[in-house]
């Protein structure tokens, strides 16, 4: 059983920039892709990005893709969401999860992932 703790969250002004980071815990690290998801009140949850286990493959959705970027420290046990050039979106609340998936999976549906983080809150000001 893998435990998920984000942290990070805050508010930021739009063009800013926030790091999200996940700690894992509980289970073997490496053995796991990780997502990032978010969601906005009253809308469904969506994918932001994953990275893989094997040589840290990413995807990531259309809208964040050159602004986001994820990166994994297996040693620390950790996953890190770097956001830059932030848009004053709705706020919304950002989950990691974990999938143990196969060496280069990139799940992007959130059915995909087992464990999940209790998210951290990030909110864009215009």
């Amino acid at each position: 059983q893998v435990q998920l703790v984000e942290s990070g969250g805050g508010l930021v002004q739009a063009g800013g920039s926030l790091r999200l980071s996940c700690a894992a815990s509980g289970g073997t690290f490496s053995s796991y892709a990780m997502g990032w998801f978010r969601q906005a009140p009253g809308k469904e949850r969506e994918f932001v990005g994953a990275v893989s286990r094997i040589a840290s493959g990413t995807a990531y959705e259309d809208s964040v893709k050159g602004r986001f970027t994820i990166s994994r420290d297996d040693a620390k046990n950790t996953v890190s969401l770097q956001m830059n050039s932030l848009t004053p979106d709705a706020p919304a609340v950002y989950y990691c999860a974990a999938d143990r998936a196969g060496p280069w999976s990139l799940p992007r549906l959130g059915h995909a992932y087992a464990y999940w983080g209790q998210g951290t809150q990030v909110t864009v000001s215009s």
